[in-house]
């Protein structure tokens, strides 16, 4: 099929005649082809698994994927065993005396159950010989040396999955790396461009390719580039970081010059139709199904024969950029950010970036922490010394709780627990004591955790109308929902069409709410 490609409403005429029972020299002479164009056509629609009438049905660039794209040369685990052995067996026949046959011999005792045929054996060992030795090409340019370079850039289409809780389809950015050498591509979906994520997929991809380019050449997106300049772009501190642990450099290619970056451009349209269009009819439930589903596309497209060499983008891969990789380093990268938080009564600092609370030893109380985050830990500081050490977590508004951390857990007080906040509340109001004994008697959660909830409605209950204030928290407490937020939206409204019919306050029925309660 090299040359021009075909409208796919000629190859849908060629399976009609086929259908009919005309031969292949009588159909390319009806609809004006070359013989050996529908040859080459019909032997790819022969070994495709759907019949003539299932092509027919469908839409032209389908059909056109399908038919052009052809099949995986190799899927089963022979080949993945094969891929492994490749550079031993390279070294071993520069060695004298040394045969393809007695390795093959070697190869058979090692994996008896699971092997190759020395036919078989011969073929893939020529197979990636031939892509080794191939001469450059237009695509291949000789300027293009293994294991130099490796392109990144983010497709312009999404793709999404569906938030099991919401419902809501989040839609998610598809970054692509490609070597340009030869054309092996990479493909991870991750929520945005931000530089977290961008970083997070780059080293992602240098895992997956088992080594480190000498060169990485993103375009020139504002994750990666702060100032952009036609020859000097200004390289992101987070990149340089990076770019440092794994011993490369970064060169941004230059604005408006598409060709700096033409392989991954290229890899981009053809990732539309075997990824992006494959998986068009699927629905995932998470980013990381949506992921194990592109990287088994992605797989099948980098074992595809290449249209106009005899060898695919893996094979050619493992033959010369795979051995020019320099290694990685013993731990993968991660972004350090930095933040100085004021360590509140509540034992916690807050991470305003996540909305999430992580708590700190208790003797540390009002002090500065300096806290350094990365994707997966917090790690907080106080006069130097490392106190705490936590799992980031991104659930907005909740709390990451080491119990020993707590004043409550230690018989060295601190002179805040719930039973100072109760009585704080009976005496502004009798009615805010009993939503301050709600809160307490009714949460599973840590009394530090309500802390911040009492000084907020304490504040409340100054600044307010004290008929409008004893209206909300009768309200809330007869609904259940002794929080702030829900109370102050009722002092804002004014307690709108509650005054009038406002109801005889009855506290709520509890067996620790009156009486002698035990506080810790």
């Amino acid at each position: 099929m090299a040359g021009k490609s075909k409208n796919m409403s000629q190859i849908k005429q060629l399976l009609l005649l086929k259908k009919n029972g005309v031969s292949n020299r009588k159909a390319a002479s009806i609809i004006g082809i070359n013989k050996e164009t529908v040859n080459n056509y019909m032997s790819k629609v022969n070994a495709d698994e759907l019949g003539i009438d299932d092509l027919l049905k469908l839409d032209d660039p389908i059909l056109e994927h399908r038919l052009k794209g052809g099949t995986p040369a190799y899927t089963d685990q022979r080949f993945e065993t094969f891929k492994s052995l490749l550079p031993y067996l390279q070294e071993e026949m520069k060695r004298k005396h040394v045969t393809l046959k007695l390795l093959w011999e070697e190869y058979c005792t090692e994996h008896p159950d699971n092997h190759y045929s020395l036919t078989q054996f011969r073929f893939h060992y020529n197979q990636n010989t031939a892509a080794k030795k191939q001469s450059p090409s237009t695509i291949l340019a000789d300027m293009r040396t293994g294991g130099e370079k490796l392109f990144l850039d983010f497709a312009g289409d999404t793709m999404g999955y569906v938030d099991m809780e919401t419902g809501e389809i989040i839609q998610c950015q598809a970054f692509v790396a490609t070597l340009p050498a030869s054309d092996y591509g990479f493909i991870l979906f991750v929520p945005s461009q931000r530089t977290e994520d961008f970083v997070y997929a780059i080293v992602q991809c240098l895992k997956h390719l088992g080594g480190v380019p000498k060169i990485l050449v993103p375009d020139n997106l504002k994750a990666a580039v702060i100032k952009t300049d036609r020859y000097e772009p200004s390289i992101n501190r987070v990149m340089e970081d990076m770019a440092n642990h794994y011993g490369t450099v970064v060169i941004p290619a230059r604005p408006i010059h598409p060709k700096d970056k033409s392989n991954v451009e290229g890899d981009v349209r053809l990732i539309y139709m075997r990824v992006f269009a494959e998986l068009r009819n699927e629905t995932f439930y998470s980013i990381e199904e949506l992921n194990r589903a592109a990287a088994i596309k992605m797989k099948a497209h980098n074992q595809k024969r290449m249209q106009k060499h005899p060898y695919t983008r893996e094979e050619r891969f493992l033959a010369i950029d795979k051995p020019n990789l320099m290694p990685l380093p013993e731990c993968d990268f991660e972004i350090v950010s930095y933040a100085d938080l004021k360590i509140a009564s509540n034992c916690c600092i807050y991470l305003g970036r996540d909305q999430h609370y992580y708590t700190v030893p208790y003797q540390h109380i009002s002090k500065t922490a300096h806290v350094a985050y990365t994707r997966t830990l917090v790690k907080i500081y106080v006069d130097g010394n490392l106190v705490a050490t936590h799992k980031r977590d991104y659930g907005k508004g909740k709390y990451s709780i080491i119990e020993h951390h707590l004043a409550s857990k230690s018989q060295e007080y601190r002179g805040l627990c719930a039973k100072v906040y109760i009585d704080r509340a009976d005496r502004a109001v009798h009615i805010l004591g009993d939503v301050v004994r709600h809160i307490f008697y009714t949460s599973n959660m840590p009394a530090e955790t309500h802390y911040k909830t009492c000084e907020g409605l304490l504040n409340l209950q100054r600044c307010s109308d004290p008929i409008i204030f004893q209206t909300a928290c009768e309200t809330a407490l007869k609904l259940d929902r002794c929080n702030y937020r829900f109370i102050r939206s009722l002092v804002d409204s004014k307690c709108a069409g509650l005054l009038s019919q406002s109801p005889q306050y009855a506290p709520p029925e509890h067996a620790n709410i009156r009486g002698k309660v035990q506080f810790r």
